[in-house]
């Protein structure tokens, strides 16, 4: 008997009409789907009219129930795994069953779909050239101000996710630790409140001061300031020379790429 497959299937973060047709089939074609929070799919899964056995697999759940769906998919069952919104497998318990499906050689097949975060990111107008996924900080702020120490030099964009009851403190810190860097929050993305504010740290701070509801993806800038790197004169200059150059030349390449005065770096090529 050959196994199942295990289908890792994204699902609106919002807009119900944001899921791709190939997701629709798959969840109509698959034998169970397992969900972060049945109540909440059944919303989706009913606007959609599929009728499939749906089954609860959530972060309090995992050990026990991880097993359970990878036995069912090596009995030859197709599964698909969805989440309360967006890619199952990001912030979520589907990352232990995926592993877990990985460990039995069950083969496992991601479905494009939507992400809250790459969508903040694409409309936050800062860069998206390189950018770090970091996901929610730590709840405990010893923790937290740890984590945003430990990213402070961070030199590409770095997105978090925040919950409202934390959106304030988390603001705090930010500002505290990163500095007053250029920011774009989103809330209730794709939904009827949805709200994008652009602006830095300290604006944000102060707009998000009074209770807010809803989800939120914070973008924040990359560290921008100059970083002043230790130069080894010495081992430049070695570099070079061991390449045949000069050591004329190399004194010379190694002052100008390093914005060093000549005559310092003479000085130290008299002590190869």
């Amino acid at each position: 008997m050959s196994t199942g497959k295990l289908y890792i299937c994204p699902t609106p973060i919002g807009n119900l009409e944001d899921i791709t047709i190939r997701t629709l089939k798959t969840l109509n074609e698959v034998d169970l789907i397992a969900a972060e929070d049945t109540r909440h799919s059944l919303i989706l899964l009913n606007h959609y009219e599929i009728k499939k056995p749906l089954t609860s697999y959530h972060e309090h759940n995992i050990r026990e129930k991880g097993p359970k769906l990878i036995d069912m998919l090596l009995e030859g069952k197709n599964i698909a795994l969805i989440t309360d919104a967006g890619m199952p497998g990001i912030s979520d318990p589907g990352e232990d069953l995926i592993r877990l499906a990985i460990e039995e050689e069950i083969e496992v097949i991601g479905l494009p779909g939507p992400t809250a975060s790459i969508t903040a990111l694409v409309i936050s107008g800062i860069s998206t050239d390189k950018f770090v996924f970091e996901g929610f900080l730590s709840s405990k702020k010893k923790d937290r101000i740890k984590e945003l120490d430990m990213l402070k030099n961070e030199r590409r964009t770095i997105i978090f996710y925040e919950s409202p009851h934390r959106i304030k403190d988390t603001l705090d810190d930010m500002l505290n630790i990163l500095g007053n860097r250029k920011t774009a929050i989103a809330r209730e993305l794709t939904k009827h409140y949805e709200e994008i504010f652009r602006g830095n740290l300290e604006n944000a701070r102060e707009y998000f001061s009074e209770g807010v509801k809803g989800e939120f993806v914070i973008i924040v800038e990359g560290n921008k300031e100059e970083i002043k790197k230790e130069i080894n004169v010495g081992g430049e200059l070695k570099k070079y020379l061991n390449l045949g150059l000069s050591k004329k030349e190399a004194v010379k390449i190694v002052s100008e790429e390093n914005d060093i005065p000549r005559n310092i770096v003479y000085k130290e090529s008299l002590k190869l």
